[in-house]
């Protein structure tokens, strides 16, 4: 049921080689993009509070509410165009201009917020578009330098750092807040940590094995032949008509887009339900406010190992250790959020443990759907990144504004109740598409023609169409 070749019985290299130190610089730049990407969230409050030493300002929560999702309207426009830069010119070079340029336009938001609210939106706005880069570059990098066979741990350790990026600055902002630097200390220390983690990785990161300096031939020679992505990719044309044509492919991008949406709605919307309808105040808590992110981050290295174990023992297929993890990363969440809606006042401990369930089984969805792209196309997992995650970052837009219509009013249970009703729904329906139309096998269109073969043999038709012989009596008169 699982998967072996003549590949995977090469001799493995040593337990830390390049390809793991590769991955915690990864990890290390998947944080600290998420600094970037968080610190407005849990900027926003100090911002429009009056304290003592930073500046303040009265925007409305109208205002707020689109400084908040500013950024992902730059987002989701950058995730194609991003696919295909890291593609062609390396995702390297693409990400250590992301994350340097996303650095310092951090420190130019105390100046933009001064400036006013759509001074800020802008920026924010810039900043999703450089953010942009970040995932399709993570999996055009991954796709290269991660051996199939510890794809599920590997991978998963990188995008834990989204979470433990996103908890740090939730439970170091109070910290920093009262510093003498105050919330604009944010903003500083996320640019200045975002410019010298692009710099370190500019010095120690490689697009592949093959051009790495600190890879042995034995570990190169292992990685590339368990990756299954071309040598050549950089030159491959993107078969997007077969793509849009595999069903596979849409079951991934159906995944995809629910765990987006359950997400956000947890990042954005808990909150104020933790506040309104259990009276607790989870931003003045920050311990309790980065728990579930912290328990996602950990759950991380607890289920991809079992995940890599059961295919690699081969109890379990690729394509049923995919399906069987995504089920248990949107499932037991929906079945967690439909309990969450009949929380009151007097269950607070039982609602924060549901809460936290909800969030950190979200873990076991980094061994489904997130792996998922490499699986189907090596050569192209960062293309297909850039258009599942785009799309998917529409959901995140979307989410909000459907938890606003049906809230009338925020202490009312039986609101939020529905609220949860549809993420559970999404949940199930998301999750069973791909179930349904998932696959883990390479597809035939990972093998598309390159560039330069296309063109040598079009020049090679074009030629003969000059030299084919004359078959008329006129022509044949003209040969002699």
């Amino acid at each position: 049921m699982g998967f072996e070749t003549t590949a995977d019985k090469l001799e493995r290299p040593n337990n830390f080689g390049a390809r793991h130190w590769q991955a915690i610089l990864l990890f290390v730049g998947m944080m600290i993009n998420y600094f970037q990407r968080v610190d407005i969230s849990a900027g926003i409050v100090p911002m429009t509070q009056s304290t003592a030493g930073a500046p303040f300002y009265k925007w409305e929560l109208s205002q707020k509410s689109l400084i908040l999702s500013s950024f992902f309207w730059g987002y989701v426009v950058a995730q194609v165009p991003a696919g295909l830069l890291a593609k062609r010119f390396g995702a390297k070079n693409v990400l250590c201009i992301g994350t340097a340029v996303g650095g310092i336009f951090c420190f130019f938001h105390p100046m933009a917020a001064a400036g006013g609210w759509i001074q800020l939106c802008v920026l924010r706005i810039l900043t999703g578009l450089v953010q942009g880069t970040v995932y399709p570059c993570m999996h055009t990098l991954l796709s290269k330098w991660v051996p199939r066979t510890e794809r599920g741990f590997l991978t998963t350790a990188v995008y834990s750092g989204a979470q433990f990026g996103t908890a740090v600055i939730l439970i170091s902002s109070g910290e920093i807040f009262e510093s003498s630097m105050g919330w604009m200390g944010l903003f500083y220390i996320s640019g200045g940590l975002g410019v010298a983690w692009a710099a370190l990785f500019f010095w120690q990161g490689a697009n592949e094995p093959a051009v790495s300096r600190c890879c042995s031939k034995l570990e190169r020679d292992y990685i590339e032949s368990l990756t299954g992505s071309n040598a050549d990719s950089q030159s491959l044309a993107v078969p997007w008509s077969s793509i849009f044509k595999s069903a596979p492919f849409y079951g991934l991008l159906a995944a995809h887009c629910g765990f987006t949406w359950g997400f956000y709605t947890l990042l954005t919307e808990l909150p104020s339900y933790m506040s309104s309808v259990l009276q607790l105040d989870v931003k003045s808590n920050a311990l309790l406010s980065s728990l579930p992110y912290f328990a996602m981050g950990f759950l991380c290295f607890v289920v991809s190992p079992i995940s890599d174990l059961l295919i690699n023992r081969h109890v379990l297929s690729v394509t049923n250790a995919r399906k069987l993890f995504n089920s248990i990363g949107l499932w037991v969440p929906m079945a967690c959020l439909i309990g969450l809606g009949y929380m009151t006042a007097d269950d607070k401990i039982n609602a924060i443990v549901l809460l936290t369930l909800a969030v950190g089984i979200n873990a076991a969805c980094f061994c489904g759907y997130l792996v998922n792209h490499m699986d189907l196309s090596p050569n192209f997992a960062g293309p297909m990144m850039g258009v599942t995650n785009g799309l998917a970052g529409v959901t995140s837009i979307i989410a909000p504004l459907v938890v606003g219509a049906i809230l009338s009013d925020e202490e009312d249970p039986n609101q939020w109740r529905v609220v949860f009703f549809i993420t559970g729904g999404v949940y199930l329906l998301t999750n069973t598409l791909f179930v349904i139309f998932g696959k883990a096998t390479v597809q035939p269109w990972n093998d598309a023609p390159s560039l330069s073969s296309t063109m040598t043999l079009r020049n090679h038709l074009e030629t003969d169409s000059r030299t084919i012989v004359p078959t008329t009596d006129r022509e044949k008169e003209n040969r002699f």
